[in-house]
């Protein structure tokens, strides 16, 4: 017992020196020798940080090598998804689709919050009547589903491109705000959020709005005291989004190599394991089925006494009738389709690049005055854009960009009458409103709860079958430690 002690204790103290070198090591630069967090020799930073936070309600996607595409018979005729081999860099992905509790909290907020201005939040409501069909009785949805707690847990329905894709900025900013309060550095002053007067993460980083500051980090500059928290701190997450086309259906698949030999062993049809099985095997549940779709003309559910999944239209989120993937993902075939950030392209695996494949990218910067000051902000309190052509802006200006599909709460994108309507043989179905949707519904047959299969739908309509989730990317090392 005495050696064990004296063994424990001088491995305690050898991985104290290792700490203590470490910690030396970062007090001054390694390329100038120049000390870190010291007035005396400039003040430059270098903070304490491990690795990114994972934010509410994500788990970690690792990246990898993956072929797209559809591996069935094309059914469709379309040829819209061949098969191309790409690498996806790791992010985080929602557990689940997001659920009409969830939207009804962004809903509150948003009435809440814009008292002068209550036509954004009458811009975020889902389109309930989508529930209703000439020749179907479903009242009760359009009455009840996006409301009543009986339907509180289940995916939010109704809601377009535009409208997921301003949900996903709130979402950004509310996080980004609670980290603030948590972490001590301003108090949650509820009362004063008002109209512009709100936590938004760019303005902030940007000194174009002050919260109910509660402490402030030190300032290491030679006059410096106190200032406000900066990107260089890790302390803010990176924004919440709709997931790119590649994303999602690299999330579906949910491929994990055995760690003995890099190798997917067997090809997946579905996001569970078991080729072309769409039922559990296994003693206990065996006949189950492992998502919620329609099975057959006139089947939605199975009969009484032995109902297949127990839902007739959209189940919950997260139920014991359904398991995740490989990844912990819910849903990621069935129940609701689900909307992604890429404009569609029937020939888009043609050309796509190999290495984190998306399509849409449109340019902005940030609107600034005379001086080269950013605008003040806008009635909600965002930073306004303009758009620019990639081809006639100097290296200056670059740092300024940022992709178009941060639109905020309403349609920004320049319609044209092409667009608007579909005049068979004068126009095109593809147009750059046009955005992707993946996933089988509650309403699909078995041949779209394949991942690879892709279906398109104007950015501004909404369905009973289409929901959403978020995702974020994960900076630094693609591995989590």
């Amino acid at each position: 017992m005495k050696y064990a002690s004296r063994s424990i204790y001088v491995l305690l103290l050898v991985q104290i020196l290792l700490v203590s070198s470490a910690c030396n090591k970062n007090k001054k630069s390694v390329t100038t020798g120049w000390k870190y967090n010291d007035p005396k020799w400039g003040g430059f930073e270098r903070h304490k940080f491990t690795e990114q936070e994972t934010g509410p309600g994500l788990v970690f996607v690792e990246g990898g090598t993956i072929t797209l595409g559809s591996h069935e018979q094309d059914v469709t005729y379309e040829r819209n998804n061949l098969k191309r081999r790409v690498s996806i860099p790791s992010f985080y992905m929602d557990e689940t689709e997001v659920t009409n509790f969830h939207y009804l909290e962004y809903l509150y907020w948003l009435n809440r919050v814009y008292v002068s201005n209550p036509i954004i939040h009458q811009t975020a409501l889902p389109d309930t009547l989508v529930w209703r069909n000439k020749l179907s009785y479903n009242e009760p949805h359009v009455l009840y589903y996006l409301r009543h707690p009986s339907y509180r847990e289940y995916p939010v329905v109704g809601v377009s491109w535009l409208q997921a894709t301003a949900y996903a900025q709130w979402r950004t900013d509310r996080v980004n705000e609670m980290i603030m309060a948590r972490e001590g550095l301003i108090n949650l002053s509820v009362e004063k959020s008002v109209d512009d007067n709100n936590f938004n993460t760019e303005a902030y980083l940007l000194g174009l709005y002050t919260p109910d500051v509660k402490k402030e980090l030190k300032d290491y500059a030679p006059n410096g005291k106190t200032r406000s928290v900066r990107i260089e701190d890790g302390i803010l997450l990176p924004e919440y989004r709709l997931p790119t086309e590649a994303e999602w259906e690299y999330a579906a698949y949910s491929y994990i190599s055995p760690e003995f030999n890099e190798n997917i062993d067997v090809k997946k049809i579905y996001p569970w394991n078991g080729l072309t099985l769409r039922r559990s095997d296994t003693e206990k549940t065996r006949g189950n089925m492992y998502a919620n779709y329609t099975r057959g003309r006139g089947d939605a559910a199975g009969i009484a006494g032995k109902l297949n999944d127990g839902f007739f239209y959209s189940a919950p989120v997260k139920s014991e009738e359904f398991l995740p993937n490989d990844f912990g993902l819910y849903h990621m075939a069935g129940n609701v389709s689900e909307w992604v950030m890429d404009v569609y392209r029937p020939l888009t695996w043609e050309d796509a690049n190999d290495l984190n494949p998306f399509r849409g990218n449109v340019y902005k910067t940030k609107v600034t005055d005379a001086d080269g000051m950013v605008s003040e902000k806008d009635s909600m309190g965002r930073i306004p854009y303009k758009e620019v052509d990639p081809t006639k802006i100097t290296p200056g200006q670059r740092r300024n960009f940022q992709k178009a599909d941060n639109i905020g709460f309403k349609d920004e994108t320049k319609y044209t009458d092409m667009d608007q309507q579909y005049e068979y043989m004068a126009s095109s179905l593809v147009s750059n409103i046009a955005r992707v949707y993946k996933g089988g519904s509650w309403n699909d047959k078995a041949y779209w709860l394949h991942p690879g299969n892709r279906r398109h739908l104007d950015q501004d309509l909404s369905t009973a079958t289409i929901g959403f989730r978020c995702v974020m990317d994960r900076l630094g090392d693609a591995r989590k430690k």
